[in-house]
């Protein structure tokens, strides 16, 4: 894309998340996401009804009247958005690539975010990271966000899952809000999600194209997978070809389902062009 058509798209997707955002979304966020817990305030005297163990024991010894620790709460959420930037993340047969999907997902939750001054971050990655914009807060910062998720050069290469969550965990020590986005076609190390998930409050959001279950009746055709370069020629005619083809990928979602169930993750199964803030939305109120 020019530079004229990147600004454009990520100006089209500020105004139709912005709309979902502050009508549905930010709410909900705000409501499920309310903070790490309590942190230290100050220290004022003791009034009728202030919780005993809340006594500051050393100032009241100091000046023999007894003074009381406020507490408030600690607000401020990180939230880490891992997009995997594998070639199969650059594909759709409908309204949008995937990537563009991605992108206006993670635009719904950077704003989401953004409206309750939380900072947010993002990591690229496939066969490694290929990109980490530390999380800061601010519009311009989820404009830039959205761009580097647009304008990512998609690698024809494996999505090593397991690499980027492991990164995000030696990086940020601090319980975040995790995000990650891939169709999950190649192989993980489930132990990876459970490690993660106790750690974080992680979602995975796996990306689909309709064709990416269901392949159509169009002859002999040669099929071409963009990240290993492997090519086969398959019968599409064969009602048992296609039936084994839908079948597996069934499988392969149900095994996905169970893995994130068994780690204590969320998991969501998006179509390209669905609408996703309803999704969100519930997410958010489950939480």
């Amino acid at each position: 894309m020019q530079i004229k058509d990147i600004v454009k798209k990520v100006k089209q997707i500020e105004i139709r998340t912005r709309k979902k955002t502050e009508a549905a979304l930010m709410g909900q966020y705000h409501s499920a996401f309310k903070g790490q817990g309590m942190t230290f305030s100050e220290v004022r005297p003791y009034q009728f009804g202030d919780e005993i163990r809340r006594i500051d024991w050393n100032k009241t010894a100091r000046f023999r009247e007894p003074f009381v620790k406020v507490m408030e709460e600690e607000r401020e959420l990180t939230m880490m958005i891992l997009v995997d930037i594998s070639a199969s993340m650059d594909y759709g047969t409908k309204v949008q690539l995937k990537r563009e999907y991605v992108a206006e997902i993670a635009a719904s939750l950077g704003f989401s975010a953004a409206g309750n001054n939380d900072k947010v971050g993002l990591i690229l990655f496939a066969d490694k990271v290929y990109k980490v914009i530390p999380p800061q807060k601010g519009r311009k910062h989820i404009l830039s966000i959205i761009s580097n998720i647009l304008t990512a050069d998609y690698v024809p290469a494996e999505s090593k899952i397991d690499k980027a969550m492991e990164y995000m965990m030696g990086i940020f020590k601090r319980k975040s809000l995790v995000f990650l986005f891939s169709d999950f076609e190649d192989d993980y190390d489930s132990k990876m999600l459970r490690v993660a998930s106790k750690k974080h409050q992680l979602l995975g959001m796996r990306i689909f194209d309709e064709k990416d279950n269901e392949i159509p009746d169009v002859g002999y055709a040669l099929l071409h997978d963009v990240e290993t370069g492997k090519e086969i020629w398959a019968n599409t005619s064969s009602a048992r070809w296609r039936y084994t083809f839908a079948e597996a990928q069934k499988q392969k979602l149900r095994a996905l389902e169970e893995d994130f169930a068994s780690s204590s993750a969320s998991f969501m199964n998006i179509n390209t062009g669905s609408d996703y803030s309803k999704l969100l939305y519930n997410y958010f109120q489950k939480k």
